[in-house]
């Protein structure tokens, strides 16, 4: 038996682990917490204990390499060599890898990646980073100096919260996040005892996020607390959306008249699969909108090592550019970071390659861009069969999967499973969800863990498996729908 609490400070993996958070009424009141209970059922076919299924697919996380994706040969290779410089005397490494360990290890103190570096990050790295951005960005300057090397993302979103929050009662700081949303959010909010602001994306139109719904929140919001930073998650995660340019535009406008802080979660940028859609940074599209907003409007985006097309979550390596915070605050986040003194450094060399990979003419670049292409390549393709597969299922529907690793299909539960549910003090997708794993050993997260709108439902699985392992998957979950359909007709 293991039990997942839903709940700020939780996370953890046995066996079948998953995300978790808290949610809020909209008034701020009640934070509304789910206990989550898993028979072990990969234990029990283990001990010879007779299941339906032989194998337990957990499609509940975004973990790649824990689903076989093959490791990036170039990071890997930098990464070992500044783990052990000895190996820089290898024939066996490439002279491209060996150059940017070399400058790795000497910005780290003893050209050691077992030193402490600075709180901010290695300030090498910081300068690789700034260069992605200005790269990635058409030219847009980035300075390095307000770049902050994080433990993930995770650990850069809850730092700018941490610094965000304040106030009490009614002047309580509200932070306005999409529904559904990435349970890290809800979490960080609940523990800073802050205000949770859900705005609702519009399903019908592919997830998308509409101004108007923001103007909504707000309003509401600023009866009970007080709104000052707005999240946007882009890729979405669970709902893997790809917000076009005007749609950024409207959020960055919104912003600025509001004097919201903006928060861009934007660790997806490189899992864009729909043609027509493309990756526009918040940066990009702030910069491009003239200096009355890039002067003023208060932003931190956020990278990260785990997903891409690297998926080294392991490494626990990740980045925020923070615009536009007032000095003062400024050297208060500089303090906040001393404290956990810095992050990895071993998840800020891995970082560095995912902004300084090989270039045109290195030894590494044409393996690297075969490797690159072939996981984006094989993650379209997947995101495309799972979109194709849920929308032939009667009662479930899948908005097209423009990006991200995550489809979150809308399911019908009939209103006798549903009563079966409260009977056992479930919530529906949480009884669903269980059933198809104690039915067929597939492992995904019920949408009520994410939130969604009153009345619907739906489930978050992951893309990642092997091409042959998805299409089991989705045959085992279309079988079980239709049975599940024709008990509690």
């Amino acid at each position: 038996m293991m039990i997942i609490h839903l709940h700020l400070k939780t996370k953890g993996s046995d066996g079948i682990s998953t995300e978790f958070g808290t949610s809020r009424d909209l008034d701020g009141t009640n934070d509304i917490s789910y206990n989550i209970t898993y028979n072990k059922p990969d234990t029990d076919v283990k001990k010879g204990i007779k299941k339906p299924f032989t194998e337990v697919i957990k499609a509940n996380i975004g973990d790649a390499h824990a689903m076989g994706q093959r490791p990036i040969t170039f990071l890997r290779q930098v990464v070992a060599l500044c783990t052990y410089p000895n190996l820089l005397d290898s024939p066996s490494f490439p002279e491209d890898a060996k150059k940017r360990a070399r400058r790795i290890l000497q910005g780290c103190g003893g050209n050691s990646l077992g030193s402490y570096s600075a709180s901010q990050g290695i300030n090498c790295i910081r300068e690789d980073v700034a260069s992605y951005i200005e790269r990635r960005d058409g030219g847009v300057p980035a300075d390095p100096d307000n770049i902050y090397l994080t433990t993930g993302a995770s650990d850069g979103i809850a730092t700018i919260l941490k610094i965000l929050v304040s106030g009490g009662g009614k002047s309580r700081t509200g932070v306005m996040i999409p529904i559904p949303q990435y349970p890290l959010y809800s979490a960080v909010i609940s523990e800073l005892d802050a205000i949770q602001v859900n705005y609702y994306l519009d399903e019908e139109n592919c997830w998308a996020l509409d101004v108007n719904e923001l103007r909504r929140s707000l309003n509401e919001a600023k009866t009970y607390c007080n709104p000052k930073v707005l999240c946007i998650i882009n890729p979405g995660n669970p709902t893997g959306q790809v917000q076009n340019r005007k749609c950024i535009e409207d959020v960055i406008h919104f912003a600025w008249e509001e004097k919201l802080f903006l928060l861009a979660d934007e660790v997806y940028q490189d899992n864009v699969y729909s043609e027509g859609c493309q990756f526009h940074s918040f940066k990009k599209i702030l910069y491009e909108m003239g200096p009355e907003y890039y002067n003023n409007v208060e932003l931190a985006s956020f990278h990260s090592t785990s997903k891409g097309y690297m998926g080294e979550c392991g490494y626990r390596g990740g980045y925020m550019e923070v615009l536009n915070l007032h000095p003062e605050i400024k050297g208060q986040l500089v303090k906040l970071l001393s404290v956990r003194l810095c992050p990895p450094v071993s998840g800020q060399a891995a970082m560095d390659i995912v902004v300084n990979p090989p270039v045109p003419g290195e030894e590494s670049y044409s393996q690297f861009i075969k490797e690159k292409e072939s996981v984006l390549n094989n993650l379209a393709k997947k995101a495309k069969l799972t979109e194709d597969m849920f929308n032939k299922v009667p009662g479930v529907h899948c908005n097209p999967l423009q990006g991200a690793m995550y489809a979150f299909p809308r399911i019908f539960i009939p209103s006798k499973a549903i009563e079966e549910a409260k009977a056992h003090k479930m919530a529906p997708d949480m009884f669903y969800c269980m059933k198809l794993l104690e039915e067929t050993g597939i492992c995904v997260v019920p949408g009520s863990g994410f939130g969604q709108r009153e009345g619907s439902y739906h489930f978050r699985m992951t893309i990642l498996p092997p091409v042959e392992k998805l299409k089991i998957l989705l045959e085992k979950v279309k079988d079980f729908h239709i049975k599940f359909l024709e008990k509690y007709a």
